[in-house]
């Protein structure tokens, strides 16, 4: 993205590993390059593919306060120590999976950020673009671990301010640069957080280099990190939110943090005037670089989908442009995955944002975050087949720099004045000098007429000596060519002697070399004749020996020859009885197989005669027996179970409030106590009843007249309608019609309890939700509640309600058939568990009027004010458990966002709840909401001031 400030022309350089710190190396600047030279080639930090590979972790987020009120089961189990992750989709399949870092719930802020994001944020300091993105489905922590503040608490601090913090710590203030921009891309349309006037910022990419620019964007220069921390306050607080079912405060935006970080390569800036006033020129000094690096920090929106997330109108069409750039971005990584020719990066404005960080040059780590619960496992499962493809992506890593030109500038202003000043120095001095010169110039002149006088007089002399010297040579001369001629006839004669010398010499010698060659070689000749004769010699001897062995060797021949002649005659002997010996072995043989077919036969005989004796008893027992051998089996296993549990009732005061959906065969079992052996135990005992007796049989079972059968069966469907995949076929079956007519029907307090209990696990379902109502079940639960003083049997039946609440299109029909009362009448009963779901029910009630509200459903006056539910909760804000509370707190800040509320919430004191709310609850969501509806809302302003 350019910046305002450094929007001048670049000229980058080639570089094939970053530059050391404090190093201004260059070309130097009496050679300049053009300003479209670029110095970026590929690097190599480990000379391997993996260097540039996508890094992917993963994180596991916490059960929530829903998840462990539910006590829905684990669908993930982490293996750190070999960086596994293994999917259950069931008891017994599983799938294992490979990351390069593995978080589990209670890994810290300062330690995710350390193996994520630290060597991006350093990689960047080292002049490479970085990419931080975190992905997964909505409420599984993006937003926390990403763009969390912290202000109050600096280990909560995210991946944004963290990476900052670094950057500030590291950056020199007197030449690095740090520019940020705060960017979300909502609706398929790119905004400005820092600067909300500016919406529909255009991409564009520089068809040279590919680089992409958003002009037009704000670019604040940031000095430190409270600086950041407030621009990202005030970021957050512009980006789009809402609540949904899955999340209190749902991101519905994908936010980007761009930080440019511009950094001087010299590190430290050499003094100009000391090398410049030792006499050094221009040519000695280099080019002045900077690295110019880009970060980018991606909190993309969860996926979510629209049964479990419960939006509707204009949050719906959010989720629509959500889902499709998402579903781009996953199109890019197959692609790039699988190598493939085309990359369709142009389909979504969010994988044009990330053209760069997938499949580009920058340095990317992706952090996906999923959910531990087995109702989300298939967008567990998306998410991480999605990191298992982003894992496949490399990226050409590449360094990028310029010249710094602002400081080539000032160097070069200072070199012209210091050039300056110096001409005007020389040039004065060259005025001195030049009078000087004219001065032994004009005495020079006045020397030179002297010297020629004196010249004359001495050419004059010289001449006269010249011409005497001239004749005395030519005398000489002729001299000299008369002893010529007589040196010439002596040579002659000299030659003529040495020429017959040489001639008898060659003589001489020719004769002595010819007799001693001929001496050599007689003597070699000799001595070959002496190595003939002792050869000769050897072959002699050596014949007479081997005449010698060949004899020996005959007669030994001869005497083997007889002993193999007796040796025949004895092998013949042996054939002869052994063929005897055969004749008779087969006739036995025989004898044998004839025997053993007559017993066979026999055999046969009698086996058809058992055979037909035993079809005729399994068919005259058959008819008589299945049933009732299939009833006695279903009585003892359920009587095993209902024992193992009846002997673990008595820990019930040390129950730290299970799932509201179970029923009485694990509700009476602590938690604490109950291991994940006994949990897995059961389960495979209520999937071995369901396979072995199956659905029909058991549902048959809630029909007959033993009251300890009825309540053995209902439990079976109460456990197996705990499980997702059997509460669709339990309503196919008629479970819920005879479910309904039991609790109807039986006046058994037993029965009652564990009925409600599996109607509670049936409303877990939103499509069973409006059969359950449309049935009367409401009427019938709240009808019980007011018969009854069990306090497990008022918990099962405040559980089964509290999942009703949770439907915005049931409200009406909820109150007319006096549910609500019906909650608020079992808080008499004074039991926390009863209680806490209470609490949770009127949670989800208010939270899904505070969302109709928002998305122009509802209009008006709460429901539960009208009941009496405000008046309790401003009573008992303070009065119950952590968790109990916080449910109760929750309603309320949804209630405060109702404007029809306000006089309401006045006229019962809450004022001053919702004050302490906003300041003291342990949940920051909680807190914001309270913050929100005292901001938004004059009449609370007002209220405060005037109390």
């Amino acid at each position: 993205m350019a910046s305002n400030a450094h929007s001048r022309g670049q000229l980058r350089a080639e570089r094939q590993v970053p530059s050391s710190k404090g190093n201004g190396g260059g070309p130097p600047l009496s050679r300049p390059r053009s300003s479209s030279a670029k110095r970026s080639v590929r690097v190599s930090a480990e000379d391997d593919n993996d260097s540039g590979r996508v890094r992917v972790a993963v994180r596991l987020r916490p059960k929530n306060a829903e998840e462990l009120d539910l006590d829905l089961t684990g669908c993930v189990e982490l293996q750190t120590e070999f960086k596994r992750l293994k999917l259950k989709k069931n008891n017994w399949s599983s799938e294992s999976y490979k990351f390069d870092e593995v978080f589990t719930e209670s890994a810290s802020q300062k330690r995710i950020y350390e193996a994520v994001a630290k060597p991006v944020v350093e990689s960047v300091l080292d002049g490479y673009n970085g990419t931080v993105m975190a992905y997964g489905q909505t409420g599984t922590g993006k937003t926390y671990t990403i763009s969390r503040i912290g202000k109050d608490d600096p280990s909560e601090r995210g991946i944004m301010v963290r990476a900052l913090e670094d950057i500030f710590a590291k950056r020199s203030s007197s030449f690095d640069i740090v520019a940020i921009s705060y960017l979300q891309l909502y609706l398929e349309s790119i905004q400005d957080l820092l600067a909300p006037e500016k919406t529909n910022i255009p991409i564009v990419e520089d068809p040279r280099t590919g680089e992409v620019s958003l002009p037009g964007a704000a670019v604040v220069q940031i000095k430190d990190l409270d600086q950041f921390m407030g621009l990202l306050q005030i970021g957050e607080a512009n980006r789009h939110a809402s609540n949904t079912k899955l999340n209190t405060e749902s991101s519905r935006s994908h936010a980007v943090l761009v930080v440019h970080v511009h950094r001087s390569l010299e590190g430290k800036k050499e003094t100009d005037v000391s090398s410049l006033t030792n006499g050094n020129d221009l040519t000695s000094h280099h080019v002045p670089y900077i690295s110019k690096s880009k970060l980018l920090i991606v909190d993309l929106a969860g996926s979510e989908r629209i049964d479990k997330s419960g939006i509707e109108g204009h949050m719906l069409e959010e989720t629509k442009f959500i889902n499709l750039s998402l579903t781009s971005l996953g199109k890019c990584i197959n692609a790039l995955a699988e190598n493939s020719s085309y990359i369709p990066t142009r389909d979504s404005k969010l994988t044009r944002l990330l053209r760069d960080s997938f499949g580009g040059t920058a340095r990317t780590s992706l952090i996906i975050t999923i959910g531990p619960s087995a109702p989300y496992y298939s967008e567990t499962a998306s998410t991480i087949l999605f990191g298992q493809r982003a894992m496949k992506v490399v990226n050409t890593i590449k360094l990028k720099e310029e010249v710094d030109y602002e400081s080539l500038c000032r160097k070069l202003e200072y070199h012209v004045d210091y050039l300056t000043s110096e001409t005007d120095r020389q040039q004065k001095f060259r005025e001195i000098e030049k009078e000087q010169m004219e001065k032994k110039l004009k005495e020079q002149e006045a020397f030179t007429i002297e010297a020629e006088k004196s010249f004359a007089v001495k050419y004059e002399y010289l001449e006269k000596e010249r011409n005497h010297w001239e004749l005395e040579a030519k005398s000489l001369l002729k001299e000299l060519n008369i002893q010529k001629s007589e040196n010439d006839k002596l040579s002659q004669e000299i030659g003529h002697l040495e020429m017959s010398l040489k001639q008898i010499e060659q003589k001489e010698l020719e004769n002595s070399t010819n007799q001693k060659a001929v001496s050599d070689k007689t003597k070699i000749y000799e001595n070959k004749i002496a190595e003939l004769i002792k050869q000769l010699e050897d072959e002699s001897s050596r014949s007479a020996n081997l005449e010698e062995q060949l004899s020996a060797m005959r007669k030994c021949f001869s005497g083997n020859k007889n002993s193999v002649q007796g040796q025949e005659k004895i092998v013949e002997g042996l054939k002869r009885d052994i063929s005897k010996l055969n004749e008779d072995a087969t006739c036995k043989i025989q004898a044998l197989e004839v025997r053993n077919r007559e017993l066979l036969s026999e055999k046969e005989l009698l086996n058809e005669d058992i055979k037909t004796l035993k079809h005729k008893l399994l068919n005259e027992d058959k008819q008589k027996r299945c049933l009732q051998d299939e009833i006695v089996k279903l009585k003892n296993i359920l009587n095993n179970e209902n024992v193992e549990n009846e002997s673990k009732r008595s820990h019930k005061e040390e129950n730290s409030m299970r799932s509201t959906l179970a029923v009485e065969g694990s509700t009476n079992i602590p938690k604490s106590n109950k291991s994940r052996e006994t949990i897995s135990g059961q389960k495979d005992t209520i999937s071995k009843i369901f396979e072995e007796v199956g659905l029909s049989n058991i549902l048959a079972l809630l029909k007959s007249e033993d009251s300890d059968v009825q309540i053995h069966a209902v439990k079976v469907v109460a456990n197996l309608a705990a499980e997702d995949i059997n509460q669709e076929r339990i309503v196919e079956e008629g479970g819920l019609d005879a479910l309904l007519m039991l609790l109807e029907s039986s006046e058994d307090p037993t029965v009652h309890r564990v009925t409600a209990g599996a109607i509670a696990n049936l409303a877990m379902n939103g499509s069973n939700q409006s059969l359950i109502m449309g049935k009367g079940g409401a009427r019938l639960l709240a009808n019980i509640a007011s018969k009854t003083e069990d306090p497990q049997t008022l918990r099962m039946i405040a559980g089964a309600l509290a999942n009703l609440c949770g439907n915005e299109k049931l409200h009406l029909l909820l109150k007319k058939d006096g549910g609500i009362k019906a909650l608020l009448a079992m808080v008499q009963s004074g039991h926390i568990d009863v209680i806490a779901q209470v609490a949770r029910g009127l949670a989800n009630f208010a939270k899904c009027e505070s969302r109709g509200m928002s998305q122009g459903h509802r209009k008006g006056r709460s429901l539960l004010v009208e009941d009496g539910v405000l008046i309790w909760m401003v009573s008992n804000s303070t009065t119950f458990l952590a968790s109990t509370r916080r449910h109760i707190e929750l309603a309320f800040c949804h209630l405060a966002q109702n404007e029809d509320n306000t006089a309401d919430i006045i006229r019962s004191g809450g004022i001053k709840d919702l004050v302490r709310i906003s300041r003291e609850s342990l949940r920051e969501d909680t807190r914001n909401l309270a913050k929100k509806a005292l901001d938004s809302n004059p009449a609370f302003s007002s209220q405060i001031h005037a109390t």
